[in-house]
């Protein structure tokens, strides 16, 4: 087991920006949302509308921000959420390499139905 194991980060991160992902674990646990960012040095995502929280702001005259409390998303552990199909079903996430005139192509698919995950 390397360092970045022992501190919680997953090897690799196969969510993207823009995925439906449903929070199977925390205070959201069971609300779905769309991925805004995904963080692969720390193993987060930021999920809209999830893990809400308050921040202060100063105002700034000059850029047009108004003073007070804002209410933002956090980011959550890439492990606290689960990849939604396209019929609302989670699922894991799982690789298939196709070789199409003799160049390699590695998709994405649901491991629970099969479907493919990538839309491209």
């Amino acid at each position: 087991m390397n360092a970045s194991e022992k501190a919680g980060i997953p090897k690799r991160i196969r969510l993207k920006k823009d995925d439906m992902v449903k929070v199977i674990a925390g205070k959201d646990k069971g609300k779905t949302g769309k991925i805004i960012e995904v963080n692969r040095t720390v193993g987060r995502v930021l999920v809209e509308g999830i893990s809400m929280v308050k921040r202060a702001t100063k105002p700034n005259p000059a850029k047009g921000i108004k003073g007070g409390f804002q209410e933002r998303e956090s980011s959550i552990h890439v492990s606290n959420v689960m990849l939604l199909t396209s019929g609302g079903i989670p699922t894991r996430i799982g690789t298939k390499v196709e070789t199409v005139g003799g160049k390699t192509r590695r998709t994405r698919i649901a491991r629970k139905t099969g479907e493919v995950l990538d839309s491209k």
